[in-house]
Parts: C-alpha cells; sequence; structure tokens
C-alpha cells in the first residue's frame, strides 16, 4: 500500500508543499490527497485589490494539479484525530462550495503523514460590534462582500481601515488610489509605518498624503457600530464601512486535537516543521509557530509560509528516502508592501525581520511588489516547474508502518 500523505489547505503554504512532494517523491509509492473547501487557489495577498473591484486571474485548482499526481479533493475539514490518523471532511455538493455543503455526509480520510495548512482567518479581537458591522479581507468571500459594500457607496462617504500593519497600510492606499471621492481613513495603534526605517516611514507618509489618506495615529478601537468607531479616549470617528485589519486567528481545528499547540493556537514545530508532539505531523504557514533567526517566532505570512513549506516537503521527503535532512533558511530580506497600483515601498530587513536603513520606493517599488505576488502564484500554479527531477524510491527500512484500520 502506498504512503499516504494529506495536505489540509491549498493557500500558499499547503499548495506549495503537495507540489513540492509530488516533484520529490515516486508516484509509485505515494498517495497524495489534498483537500481544500474552495476550488480555486486564492491570492490571499491581493484581496484588498479584488475589495476595489479588480479582476483576479482565476487559478483552478484542479488545473494546476492535473497531472501531478496530486489527488485534488474539495471537502471542508471538520475534525482532525491525530492519535488514530484519521481526518474528517465535509465533501463540497457537485457545483457547490464546500464550505456551504451540508446535504452530504462526512467522510474519513487516513494518512500516515499529515501536512497541516489550514492557515488563519480574520478576529475581531474581542472588540464589541466588530462582528456585526466591521467587514475584513482575509478570505475571498469576505473581499466579495466589501467589494459590492463600496462599490454602492456615493461620492463623499466615509471608510476606515482599522488597523496600522501591512494589511491595513494596503487596504487604505488601495481604497483611496481606486475611490478618490470617498473619504477614506486609516486608524493605527502606533505611529504610522512605526516598524519602518525613516525612509520608509517617509514615503509612506508621502504617498499617503497624495492619496488624500486621513491617518489617526496612536489610537485604539474599542467599540464599532454601523456608521462609526468609538476611540479609547471616547471619540467617534464616522464610517460608513469599516473595515478590520487588526491580525489574524489561526484555525480552531489543531487547538481540538492533542497535538502541542501554542497559546497563539499554532502548532508548535521543530526546524524541520515536525510536530513535536506527534512526529507524523507537520505543519506549515500560519498555522505553525516556527522560530526563525534570533529565536523569533516567524510572523504570519506568505514570506514565512512558503519557505516553511518548502523545508516541510523536503524533510519528509528525506525521511521516507533515507537522504539527509535539508535546511531551508527561514530568514527574511524585505517586506513588500503594495501602496496602491503606481506606488510601493521595498523595507530591507535583517533576518529576523528588523528593518534597516535601505528601502525602495516608488514606481519601481511597486513593480518590484507585483513581481513578487505574480513570482509566488507561479510556484503555486507551476507545482512540477522550477525544482530539479530528484524523484525518489521510499526505503522500506525507513517508511513509517501505515496505522491499523479501526475494522
Amino acid at each position: 500500500m502506498p504512503h499516504r500523505i494529506v495536505v489540509l489547505g491549498a493557500g500558499y503554504s499547503g499548495a506549495v508543499a503537495a507540489g513540492r512532494l509530488a516533484r520529490r517523491l515516486s508516484r509509485e509509492d505515494v498517495a497524495i490527497t489534498l483537500v481544500n473547501a474552495e476550488p480555486d487557489f486564492v491570492e490571499r495577498v491581493r484581496m484588498h485589490q479584488l475589495a476595489t473591484g479588480q479582476d483576479l486571474t482565476p487559478r483552478p485548482l484542479a488545473e494546476m494539479f492535473a497531472d501531478t499526481g496530486v489527488e485534488l479533493r474539495l471537502a471542508k475539514v471538520t475534525a482532525v484525530d491525530v492519535d488514530s490518523k484519521k481526518v474528517t471532511v465535509l465533501d463540497a455538493a457537485e457545483g457547490t462550495n464546500a464550505t456551504g455543503a451540508t446535504d452530504v455526509p462526512e467522510t474519513t480520510l487516513e494518512y500516515d503523514t499529515l501536512v497541516y495548512a489550514l492557515g488563519s482567518g480574520w478576529t475581531d479581537q474581542g472588540v464589541p460590534g466588530a462582528t456585526e458591522h466591521a467587514h475584513h479581507i482575509a478570505s475571498r468571500p469576505g473581499a466579495l462582500r466589501l467589494r459590492e459594500r463600496l462599490a454602492g457607496l456615493a461620492a463623499g462617504q466615509s471608510v476606515l481601515v482599522v488597523g496600522g500593519g501591512l494589511t491595513g497600510v494596503e487596504a487604505a492606499t488601495e481604497f483611496a488610489e481606486a475611490r478618490p471621492d470617498l473619504d477614506v481613513a486609516l486608524v493605527a495603534d502606533a505611529d504610522l509605518g512605526h516598524w519602518l526605517s525613516p525612509k520608509g516611514r517617509r514615503h509612506l507618509r508621502e504617498v499617503a498624503g497624495r492619496l488624500g489618506l486621513t491617518v489617526h495615529e496612536n489610537t485604539t478601537v474599542t467599540a464599532v457600530a454601523a456608521d462609526h468607531v468609538t476611540t479609547a479616549a471616547g471619540d467617534r470617528i464616522p464610517a460608513a464601512v469599516t473595515v478590520w485589519t487588526t491580525g489574524f486567528a489561526t484555525h480552531p481545528i489543531a487547538r481540538a486535537t492533542t497535538l502541542e499547540v501554542a497559546a497563539t493556537g499554532q502548532i508548535v514545530v521543530d526546524g524541520t516543521m515536525r510536530s513535536v508532539s506527534h512526529p507524523d505531523v507537520y505543519a506549515v504557514g500560519d498555522a505553525a509557530m516556527a522560530m526563525g533567526p534570533g529565536d523569533k517566532p516567524l510572523r504570519m505570512s506568505c514570506a514565512s509560509g512558503m519557505p516553511m513549506a518548502w523545508q516541510a516537503a523536503d524533510s519528509i521527503a528525506a525521511r521516507l528516502t533515507g537522504t539527509k535532512l535539508p535546511r531551508t533558511p527561514l530568514r527574511y530580506f524585505n517586506q513588500c508592501i503594495s501602496l496602491g497600483r503606481k506606488e510601493g515601498l521595498i523595507q530591507y530587513v535583517t533576518a529576523d525581520d528588523r528593518s534597516v536603513r535601505a528601502a525602495l520606493t516608488g514606481r519601481t517599488a511597486a513593480l518590484y511588489k507585483e513581481l513578487v505576488c505574480k513570482g509566488a502564484a507561479w510556484a503555486v500554479a507551476n507545482p512540477l516547474l522550477g525544482l530539479p527531477a530528484r524523484r525518489r524510491r521510499i526505503t522500506p527500512a525507513t517508511a513509517p508502518t501505515p496505522a491499523p484500520s479501526a475494522a
């Protein structure tokens, strides 16, 4: 019986891991199943573009993984039993999205090796009214709902982006550029771009000024209503639409297992992306608590997730084939920030993600960011290209024994 590898989630990390495993291992020895609730690959880094009405290139997963040896399973993961090595899924009804399929029975997938890449979603951070009244761009459905809402706004109405991190900055500048007729504002709980170099901060402020973006710095939102937010200082900031970008929360399934997880709900892994509590489970992307340079946790990002996927796939292949464990550099080089379609900011950083003096700005930086986004999507869409042919046979002495059947 082939060694069964199940990959949960086809975001950047999960899709790359599945494709790399297919490239590394012989099809005679492994059966790779990629489980995802959506039929298409979602470029999450472009959700602010989708929200403004821009059309993104469709990327059907079935086409991307055709003839790769990876079986695509369109289904929603409902439970994971890491002790019996089983995953419970709700398959998509034909022609529907798995997240809305409720009239089909749950089924069980058994695995020998699991790659957990269910990622993260938006969180209201416990702020009253955020769930009821705020929009988000952490998923395609969320971005599409916001797209419809923004399209219905009349000139002069207000849009407030809450959250001054990378997602909030990209969203606010994108909205301001795409809809100059709207009153777009950004709330940041610290100085705008406080983590950037002086050059980076200056450029961000210059672009915000040119776009007419109002910035409320060192401000904390404590409540959200239908037409305004309330701050910790008791001020009311008008908002016909509030967009919540204060951070991400991990998928809750990991907490419900016996896996060792961090306070964030992320699965604790070693340097090979292997669970420290269950050696047949690997975690990548936002779902994993992995340590980078300086013994600092890697941040939730595409920049972290893809190298983590390379490391996990290569580690699995090495252990199954009895070859030397590889080490992928898990470090940072820069932060790529889009400021609308015409402006960008490439902030160069240390290995542990601290800003240095050097930064690239302007149109060149925007083109750089676009190339990075296209390159990441290309890597997912072409899972068997870009790597040397190294499909190896599993070594019987190193192959884990399959879990016994429940029957």
